[in-house]
């Protein structure tokens, strides 16, 4: 039966702005058969983040498509280190942490494709297979032998690290490792491309000439652009680090505002980038965004989609129900509703006051909270004038008696209580 792609994928990859390189003749393969095409994960922490949502988008696509993807999970190139795009050695993980990054790393990326139905179902290998049989000696006779020194010193990654002041040879012997990688998929499972991003080009080309010289294969490449912002900037972190896929690391409320707080110049880019929608429903979300920028609709898409594909939709549904609450009309009630660690997202950055849970046994009154306990007010008497004039909200509702007695039952979660002095104030009361 003849195969036929259900869409162009370089085209769409050009077309998305996922198409830095490729080697000639991969788009004559791509339409002619179906392809199986790997990309590798190295288990450098537990969770991925949402820079590897490039290649997890290439490998949707890639399956989309009508082609299989294969996840690698580097238990093997992981105690090496890869030296492509470091200024300095990466920290060496022990047998231990290696394993719980891989469990953690290949739990999340079963979510992104289908490893069950169809023909063309995604595959994961762990490179930790075929490398733990080898000896060193054998690797070094058997493998290294095939590819010059002069070869590898021309990659960039070796290059840039050795005018950077120097290269070890675990990271040096790198790019043999993961070209061996290739090798055996392609020996073994008929894979005949390897995708990454840009700064894997050179250790993908070793992979395509150890196939090219060991069994004069034909092996091929596509490389997706690192994406930045229109800074220039990285773009995938934020002020406290990498914006991780794992709640634990990144709360669900901080990876929805990620994605709201986009640039508009930045929201047209990666809505292509990083949306499975087609791309008549993205152009339209586009257009409507020109001229009304102020709605922030691309922004909006783009943070809902998110939130769904890596944590569902009932974390979505709490994301936004947080962002109500502290930037729309959201009530009492609604911010009672919030779980804890929602909440506790939400209220990063907030100027806070830590305040000893005792002091509430026999009931606070609310002036001496807001004055004398914290700082929120400068006076009583300000305090005074501002609960009166009815300025003053505790844990959303407003508040008016000056005689109010702060109780337990105003304390979120057994840890906070929240103030709010006019429509955008907000403080936290921590309770220890």
């Amino acid at each position: 039966m003849t195969f036929k792609p259900n869409f162009d994928f370089l085209e769409e990859l050009q077309w998305r702005g996922l198409l830095h390189d490729s080697i000639p003749g991969t788009d004559e393969l791509l339409n002619k058969e179906r392809v199986a095409a790997y990309i590798g994960f190295d288990p450098t922490a537990d969770s991925l983040h949402i820079g590897n949502m490039v290649p997890i988008m290439l490998l949707t696509l890639f399956q989309r498509a009508g082609h299989t993807p294969v996840v690698l999970v580097g238990g093997a190139t992981g105690r090496v280190g890869d030296p492509s795009g470091k200024s300095t050695e990466r920290q060496l993980l022990d047998s231990d942490a290696i394993q719980r990054n891989l469990d953690g790393q290949k739990a999340q990326l079963m979510r992104f494709l289908d490893f069950e139905n169809g023909e063309n179902k995604a595959v994961v290998v762990n490179n930790y297979d075929w490398f733990k049989e080898w000896s060193f000696l054998d690797f070094i006779r058997d493998v290294g032998k095939h590819i010059t020194v002069s070869y590898m010193m021309s990659k960039d990654s070796v290059k840039n690290r050795l005018e950077a002041g120097g290269l070890s040879f675990t990271e040096f012997t790198y790019q043999l490792v993961q070209g061996y990688d290739f090798l055996h998929l392609y020996r073994e499972m008929g894979v005949k491309l390897q995708m990454g991003g840009s700064d894997q080009w050179g250790n993908i080309t070793t992979g395509t000439e150890l196939i090219r010289k060991t069994i004069q294969g034909d092996a091929f490449a596509i490389t997706a652009p690192l994406v930045t912002k229109s800074d220039g900037t990285k773009f995938g972190k934020s002020e406290g680090g990498n914006v991780w896929l794992d709640p634990s690391k990144t709360p669900v409320f901080s990876f929805y505002q990620f994605w709201l707080n986009i640039g508009d110049e930045d929201a047209i880019k990666f809505i292509k980038i990083y949306s499975l929608k087609s791309r008549e429903e993205i152009q339209s979300l586009i257009d409507a965004h020109s001229g009304q920028e102020y709605l922030r609709s691309l922004q909006k898409a783009l943070a809902e989609e998110m939130t769904v594909r890596v944590h569902g939709e009932l974390a979505l549904e709490l994301a936004q129900k947080a962002t109500q609450v502290f930037f729309g009309n959201g009530s009492e009630e609604d911010l009672r509703a919030l779980d804890e660690a929602t909440l506790s997202a939400s209220l990063e950055g907030m100027d806070t006051f830590n305040l000893d849970l005792k002091k509430l046994e026999s009931g606070l009154n609310i002036l001496d909270l807001l004055a004398v306990e914290t700082s929120i007010f400068s006076s009583k008497g300000e305090a005074r004038k501002m609960v009166q004039a009815n300025g003053f909200s505790l844990n959303k509702s407003k508040l008016s008696d000056i005689d109010y007695s702060i109780g337990s039952s105003d304390v979120l979660h057994g840890k906070y209580i929240i103030a709010q002095k006019g429509k955008k104030n907000y403080f936290v009361i921590s309770l220890n």
